[in-house]
């Protein structure tokens, strides 16, 4: 099996399918995914699941189980599978126990969401699978993740009922965002040959936008005398998508010259909607797209030594304003998550150097009534 690219009849929309040994369409999960792409779910979001349900599909293949009869024995083997090697998984070759796993506890999880997901649809549309990969448990309230887990508005209402979990789920590590310092920032500014690399760098920085936001940004979406940027959900041309909906950021004064600059010295009289397009090299105007800024950062990491990728900005961003006293509520905004679980999940956490400027700042290391 394959994953395939597909653009949509009539809207020219990108989307992915999973091609069987036949090269035609695996029929439930093309289904799913058209489902995703009825709901504008972004390409890259449906890429993913295509590539996590070819798996699962595979698996079931080779082992001869038909995906409507899979049980819970299968979803276990299945995770087995995934940790085996690529060229150990058909069985011919053994696998020493100090061999590290193929893939990560967080992407078989992520794995066994798509299909949790996939079975959920079809569920719907009377093919009994919900049990496979979920179960009710009761909403004790109790535990660690009630004590730390975020609860919707009215949550109390539910307690009598159950929480829906998956069945099988690995315990992964908590993934502790990476943040650039002021040295390194500095250092990846200073590296860029023209104002557009600089600017699209200060962008991601002074505001937490994403690279695909920042490339699907127009003209008319940065206000100079208002210092603010706007990310909107839209097609473009780049195929570069916001994942949410419209929203306004405050941005400094710096960014709003850095940007007057651009327009001035490398812009000019370019007849185009999009900030970020090709200046040297044809077609001019045609804004630029991931590979290019994936292609500029790669220059950017070895001219400059410093591992780092557009997403980090991203994570930077947050973090400092959660270290100078930003609330989570508001990060949350200015990121534009759906739900401000996301952002205390992802930023939620205290480095030692954090722990310690908190406490000192509490006066908890001077003054002391008790001497050791």
């Amino acid at each position: 099996m394959r994953v395939q690219r597909v653009l949509m009849p009539g809207t020219g929309f990108e989307s992915w399918t999973v091609l069987g040994e036949d090269l035609m369409p695996v029929e439930p999960v093309e289904r799913f995914l058209a489902y995703l792409a009825s709901i504008e779910k972004s390409p890259n979001t449906i890429k993913a699941y295509a590539h996590d349900l070819k798996d699962w599909m595979t698996y079931l293949d080779r082992h001869g189980v038909d995906w409507r009869a899979a049980r819970l024995e299968d979803v276990a083997g299945f995770v087995a599978w995934l940790r085996l090697p690529p060229q150990a998984r058909d069985g011919r070759v053994a696998v020493l126990p100090t061999v590290e796993a193929h893939c990560s506890a967080s992407s078989v999880n992520r794995k066994l969401s798509a299909v949790t997901s996939f079975c959920g649809f079809h569920t719907r549309h009377g093919v009994e699978l919900s049990a496979l990969l979920i179960t009710l448990q009761p909403a004790t309230g109790r535990g660690r993740d009630a004590a730390t887990a975020y609860r919707p508005f009215l949550h109390h209402v539910s307690k009598q009922g159950g929480e829906r979990r998956r069945t099988i789920k690995l315990k992964a590590p908590k993934a502790i965002p990476k943040v650039l310092t002021v040295k390194q920032v500095q250092t990846i500014l200073d590296a860029c040959e023209h104002l557009r690399d600089r600017l699209l760098f200060a962008l991601m920085l002074d505001t937490g936008v994403r690279v695909g936001e920042a490339l699907g940004m127009r003209h008319e979406d940065i206000a100079i005398a208002e210092q603010t940027i706007t990310v909107t959900r839209r097609d473009n041309a780049n195929r570069a998508r916001a994942k949410t909906g419209t929203r306004t950021i405050p941005a400094s004064a710096e960014l709003m010259r850095l940007y007057a600059d651009y327009l001035t010295r490398e812009y000019g009289s370019l007849d185009s909607d999009y900030v970020f397009v090709n200046l040297w090299s044809p077609p001019l105007g045609r804004p630029w797209s991931y590979s290019a800024v994936y292609d500029l950062v790669e220059r950017l990491r070895t001219r400059t030594g410093i591992a780092f990728g557009p997403h980090l900005y991203r994570h930077t961003y947050a973090t400092w304003l959660l270290r100078r006293g930003a609330g989570m509520e508001s990060v949350k905004e200015l990121l534009g998550h759906a739900s401000i679980t996301t952002t205390i999940d992802t930023y939620g956490h205290l480095t030692v150097e954090d722990a310690r400027r908190t406490l000192e700042a509490a006066g908890w290391f001077t003054g002391r009534e008790v001497r050791w």
